[in-house]
């Protein structure tokens, strides 16, 4: 799934539906008092992107767990790309699938995995 570069109005869209109204996605002046060149992305847009993947695949009710793992920070301009990797889990009633999110450049920016029951 691809998706179009992240903006100032993305992160500040996301950040009054998530409630994650941390300065460092927000304020670029805070977030250069930090280190940062700009603003970036909350971890969470990121796991959200992929939750919409999976529930796009996958009917909700099949989910039976989901993380992920942050691996770098997405910042303004770049577009996500989401993908899964369909792989048997430990369980043959489950599925597991592998998930990824990486920029445009193919930089990883998040890592995880969901297991979903098998359909029926």
């Amino acid at each position: 799934m691809r998706l179009p570069p992240i903006t100032r109005a993305t992160l500040a869209d996301f950040a009054t539906a998530s409630g994650d109204l941390n300065p460092i996605h927000l304020d670029p002046e805070f977030a250069r008092s930090v280190g940062f060149d700009d603003v970036f992305a909350q971890g969470m847009l990121s796991m959200a992107y992929l939750g919409r993947l999976l529930t796009g695949q996958v009917p909700q009710e099949r989910l039976r767990q989901f993380r992920v793992r942050f691996t770098g920070r997405t910042l303004l301009g770049e577009a996500p790309i989401c993908t899964g990797t369909a792989l048997p889990a430990d369980d043959p009633l489950e599925q597991r699938i592998v998930l990824r999110v990486t920029n445009q450049a193919g930089e990883e920016r998040l890592s995880g995995e969901a297991i979903v029951s098998a359909s029926r």
